[in-house]
């Protein structure tokens, strides 16, 4: 499936299954808006609006113990939902896994002010196996120009607490990570970073 393909059915499927009930249990721009604490937060993610370098730095290994990294480039291209639903961009790795297509989708509840961020691709489609539902957001919001979002989850057997932070944005650039919990919070190991740089128009 084409990218654009998937990005448009995930959208619809997206509003019809997860609703808003999913953010409450989780409790190409000219001039990109930066996130700040002194509005709603419906546009927070405008920063991120275009086209992007992404070079990814991830540990394939993780809460085992091993520091074996690998490295990879992918493209990005974030467009916005009409209304300030939200919005979602695809990723594509180059090199990585060979027709990989991933895809974030993201809704702001303008009621709680938070984000919900699913995460999707074309491999397993983000969907739960055994609901037939979409698989749990992360949900947080930015403060002071950074946002963590985080959401209960499994990996690999374990229950895990897993975290998004959105950093270090300017006009050009971000940084993204993903990080897991294993002992409820109190400790955290970082296993993906990706460093974004936007493509000349």
């Amino acid at each position: 499936m084409k990218p654009e393909t998937l990005a448009r059915t995930v959208a619809l499927s997206s509003l019809l299954l997860a609703g808003q009930s999913a953010i409450a249990s989780n409790a190409a721009a000219p001039s990109p808006a930066l996130p700040t604490a002194t509005h709603s937060g419906a546009r927070d993610f405008d920063f991120l609006m275009g086209h992007w370098h992404v070079e990814n730095r991830r540990l394939p290994k993780a809460l085992s113990g091993s520091d074996e990294w690998e490295t990879f480039a992918a493209t990005q291209h974030a467009q916005k939902l009409p209304a300030d639903i939200g919005n979602y961009d695809d990723f594509v790795p180059q090199g990585w896994r060979p027709g990989f297509v991933g895809l974030s989708f993201r809704v702001f509840n303008p009621t709680t002010g938070l984000w919900a961020i699913y995460w999707l691709n074309n491999q397993d489609g983000g969907i739960d196996k055994n609901t037939g539902a979409l698989t749990a957001p992360v949900v947080g919001k930015f403060q002071n120009g950074v946002g963590v979002f985080e959401a209960n989850d499994d990996y690999k057997g374990q229950a895990i607490r897993v975290r998004y932070t959105w950093s270090h944005i300017t006009a050009n650039n971000a940084r993204w990570e993903q990080a897991f919990s294993p002992d409820g919070r109190t400790t955290w190991e970082v296993n993906w970073v990706m460093q974004f740089t936007r493509k000349p128009s």
